[in-house]
């Protein structure tokens, strides 16, 4: 029996509506000290030998969090918080910092650029998401969302695997340093199960719009067609036999 273009298009909406609160979650770290909020961040790191830092570090994507009782304690948030230690914006020296931070910028503009593509992937999630309504009953509101959906998985590809690696080079820089560091699990989590949830949420789109009507069991426009010519010509018929 085939599934119906109101299944799948309820389907595709789920997973549009799973990615787009784990993305929201992620995106959304460190803004409030308030669980959940203050457990989401990408990088946990012992910077109690830095001068002025202080003993447990946090970094998200809204500013660095100083860590109390297991709990980020985030000051004021400043959009697009750059991962780069040794700058005025972080720590504003280079004692103890690892020497792989210093001279390079690499690791500010990684940071930093993942945070528009973020963004971006948002803007074109939740223009899926109220498209997604009308995959429930159109085909062409299937298309659209697959194709809204599709945009904001590419983007969610690209900052998810920028954050990935700037935060696994600097964990590994941290801890050669002798200062122990660890990713943000759930942040990690909430951000590459969404690229997994757009992709689910893709297909059915696009399965929904594949749907025919005869797949829907749509028929009554050609049954009463049918019915009409033979009740049309069934006197001609029986004139013939007469004959």
């Amino acid at each position: 029996m085939p599934v119906s273009r109101a299944v799948l298009g309820f389907l595709g909406l789920l997973f549009t509506a799973g990615a787009l609160l784990l993305m929201w979650l992620t995106f959304l770290g460190g803004v409030r000290n308030s669980n959940p909020l203050n457990q989401i961040y990408f990088l946990q790191v012992d910077t109690s030998n830095i001068p002025g830092a202080p003993a447990l570090s946090r970094w998200t994507w809204w500013q660095l969090c100083a860590v109390e009782n297991g709990d980020s304690q985030c000051g004021s948030s400043s959009p697009d918080y750059p991962f780069d230690p040794p700058s005025h914006r972080t720590f504003g020296t280079d004692v103890n910092i690892p020497a792989a931070f210093i001279g390079t910028n690499h690791y500010f503009l990684t940071s930093r650029f993942s945070f528009p593509f973020m963004i971006i992937a948002l803007f074109f999630g939740v223009v899926s998401f109220f498209t997604g309504m009308l995959a429930i009953c159109t085909r062409i509101g299937s298309y659209i969302s697959a194709l809204m959906a599709w945009l904001a998985l590419v983007f969610q590809i690209i900052t998810t695997s920028l954050i990935t690696a700037v935060y696994v080079q600097g964990r590994n820089r941290f801890n050669e340093n002798g200062q122990k560091a660890r990713l943000g699990v759930k942040a990690f989590a909430f951000m590459w199960t969404a690229v997994a949830c757009w992709m689910l949420a893709c297909l059915m789109y696009c399965l929904g719009g594949s749907v025919s009507r005869s797949d829907r069991g749509y028929s009554g426009r050609k049954q009463r067609r049918r019915g009409f010519f033979s009740s049309a010509r069934q006197p001609s018929i029986e004139r013939k036999e007469a004959a």
